[in-house]
């Protein structure tokens, strides 16, 4: 069988069967001899394609269209977060879809920054195995993403103004068969402004199928006092009603911390942030570091990036999934329930064909608080 698992410590000794190519700008086919053929004014072959320029508002551009079987095993982009000091969230205004095979329908959908973990419209260094993001704003994803007769990626520019440079790198391989039982990579973003009293916020529905649910990324925005992180995580799986299968303890357990990630400094409480291969708290900010004004402070709702892989704990389904997280917080009164904003993007992996995703939410609605 083929050796299509790409490269792991376990499998750096095993032949590799598959023919090595890469999109960029300089070889926007990936065809093989073909690669940084564009001149600059040091000469022939010298950096003369190093990025897409000027991606005008309204525009859809193709990254990468590639003929099958194949196999993507990294994706690395980089752009600007921000135009004007008015035009400031680019990660969320720029929107990254990718199909497989025949598709009109998109099996992936996300603002560009959310997908990688920098939701908010702010970049933030996230250090996982399949997502890491360095300075500054080298966004990389490292889950192989698997099609049988075609791939095709693409990014639509809803921003108000053009995107001034564009820089990525699709790396995959090509291979002469695949698996039959290969599955295909999902990944869809969602919001709720104001989740609702008593009501379990949506991470993914509708999904339809085999498949195995493989990551979490969650971007909460808090609107109300005390600690927000009491809600537990429910996995429906193959029929589950009124009740899941697998039911968690509690937000910050969900994403590998415990006690609130709380340490004291001075007599206040603060959190931890932390990064490790599988789950991360990277991102918190209560301030708003993109913009500065003469007349109004940098004050705004305490925003929180997390993520959750489930690569050593897959959860896998064999008819339908669902996935639902509660709102709950606690004071000194106890539990309560609460209202918050929320931002989601589920990562899965199933066999096609999928059910199309709802419409998404307009820019505007997209931007952070």
């Amino acid at each position: 069988m083929y050796d299509y698992l790409g490269g792991s410590l376990g499998t750096l000794t095993r032949a590799k069967h598959g023919r090595s190519r890469a999109i960029n700008a300089e070889n926007p086919t990936g065809e093989k001899g073909k690669g940084g053929m564009a001149a600059s004014h040091l000469g022939a072959s010298r950096k003369g394609s190093p990025c897409l320029h000027h991606i005008g508002s309204g525009e859809t551009v193709t990254l990468a269209e590639i003929e099958g079987p194949g196999v993507i095993n990294h994706i690395w982009v980089t752009v600007t977060d921000k135009t004007t000091e008015a035009d400031c969230f680019v990660l969320r205004d720029l929107v990254l879809r990718m199909y497989w095979d025949d598709e009109t329908e998109p099996s992936v959908e996300s603002p560009l920054g959310d997908f990688f973990c920098c939701g908010f419209g702010r970049e933030c260094i996230v250090n996982s195995v399949p997502m890491a993001v360095v300075p500054s704003r080298g966004m990389n994803c490292y889950f192989q993403m698997p099609f049988g007769r075609k791939a095709r990626i693409t990014l639509e520019n809803q921003h108000a103004n053009p995107i001034p440079a564009f820089f990525y790198q699709v790396d995959y391989c090509l291979y002469d068969t695949l698996p039959e039982d290969i599955a295909y990579f999902h990944a869809r973003w969602r919001r709720e402004r104001m989740t609702r009293l008593q009501e379990d916020y949506v991470i993914l529905d509708q999904v339809k199928g085999k498949g195995h649910y493989v990551g979490t990324y969650m971007a909460l925005t808090t609107l109300e006092r005390y600690w927000w992180g009491e809600g537990e995580i429910k996995f429906y799986l193959d029929g589950d009603e009124d009740y899941p299968t697998i039911c968690g303890t509690g937000t910050e357990d969900y994403f590998g911390g415990s006690w609130s990630f709380a340490k004291q400094v001075d007599g206040r409480t603060v959190e931890q942030n932390y990064c490790t291969p599988y789950l991360g708290y990277p991102y918190y900010s209560a301030h708003d570091t993109a913009v500065h004004n003469l007349y109004h402070n940098d004050d705004c709702p305490p925003m929180r990036g997390f993520y959750r892989w489930h690569i050593q704990d897959p959860i896998c389904f064999e008819e339908d999934l669902r996935v639902t997280i509660q709102q709950i917080g606690v004071g000194h009164r106890g539990l309560f329930e609460r209202q918050d904003d929320v931002a989601s993007v589920a990562y899965w992996y199933q066999a096609e064909p999928h059910n199309p995703f709802p419409a998404l939410m307009k820019k505007e609605e997209r931007w952070p608080r």
